[in-house]
């Protein structure tokens, strides 16, 4: 009997001990549940004031310019007349480098004469007689890539203006025109990518 009463203290001291060292040595648990928030990059493109952002296919009314010529009724085009339409872009919502493109072809080729020759990019400040810098136009396309500065934490995109020269170069020749057209279309398609 005396062993069992040994057995027995001995089994509570051991309960004892390692109920002390598991007191000392447990480990902590906590839990919670946090939000991870992200920021999502903006992209809203207005073109001519118009937001093309959602829209597969987006048609925009533009106006041209014909310049004055002493020649010609005013606003209409003739051999020899000079004019030019304007593209406004504001990106001030996109928060990406993107890249456009701009393809620009006529739909009547009885005015195969009317030459769209050049372009230049127009800055929002700019003021009509501002010095610009022309560039070609090959194969009727403008291609720009518009790079967004992370160096700058404040920076957002400056509203800008693409704007499209044509002529109708006289060569001299004869040029005949089907009497029944009253007017002619350029057609401008534009589409806006992200750079990845």
């Amino acid at each position: 009997m005396k062993k069992k009463v040994y057995f027995i203290l001995l089994l509570v001291s051991c309960s004892i001990t390692l109920s002390i060292i598991s007191a000392t040595y447990s480990r902590y648990v906590a839990g919670t549940t946090e939000n991870v928030n992200i920021k999502l990059a903006r992209w809203q493109l207005l073109l001519n004031n118009q937001d093309i952002t959602n829209e597969t296919k987006s048609e925009i009314e533009i106006t041209p310019v014909i310049e004055e010529n002493k020649n010609v009724r005013k606003d209409y085009l003739a051999p020899s007349s000079k004019g030019y339409f304007d593209i406004n872009i504001d990106a001030s919502n996109v928060d990406v480098s993107y890249l456009y493109d701009l393809t620009i072809s006529t739909d009547n080729e009885s005015l195969s004469d009317l030459l769209i020759s050049k372009y230049a990019i127009l800055p929002s400040n700019y003021v009509e007689g501002d010095t610009v810098e022309y560039k070609t136009i090959t194969d009727g396309k403008i291609t720009n890539e518009v790079l967004f500065d992370n160096e700058d934490e404040n920076f957002k995109y400056e509203p800008f203006t693409i704007r499209v020269y044509f002529e109708w170069y006289d060569d001299g020749e004869e040029t005949k025109v089907n009497n029944e057209l009253e007017d002619f279309k350029i057609k401008v398609n534009m589409t806006f990518k992200q750079l990845v």
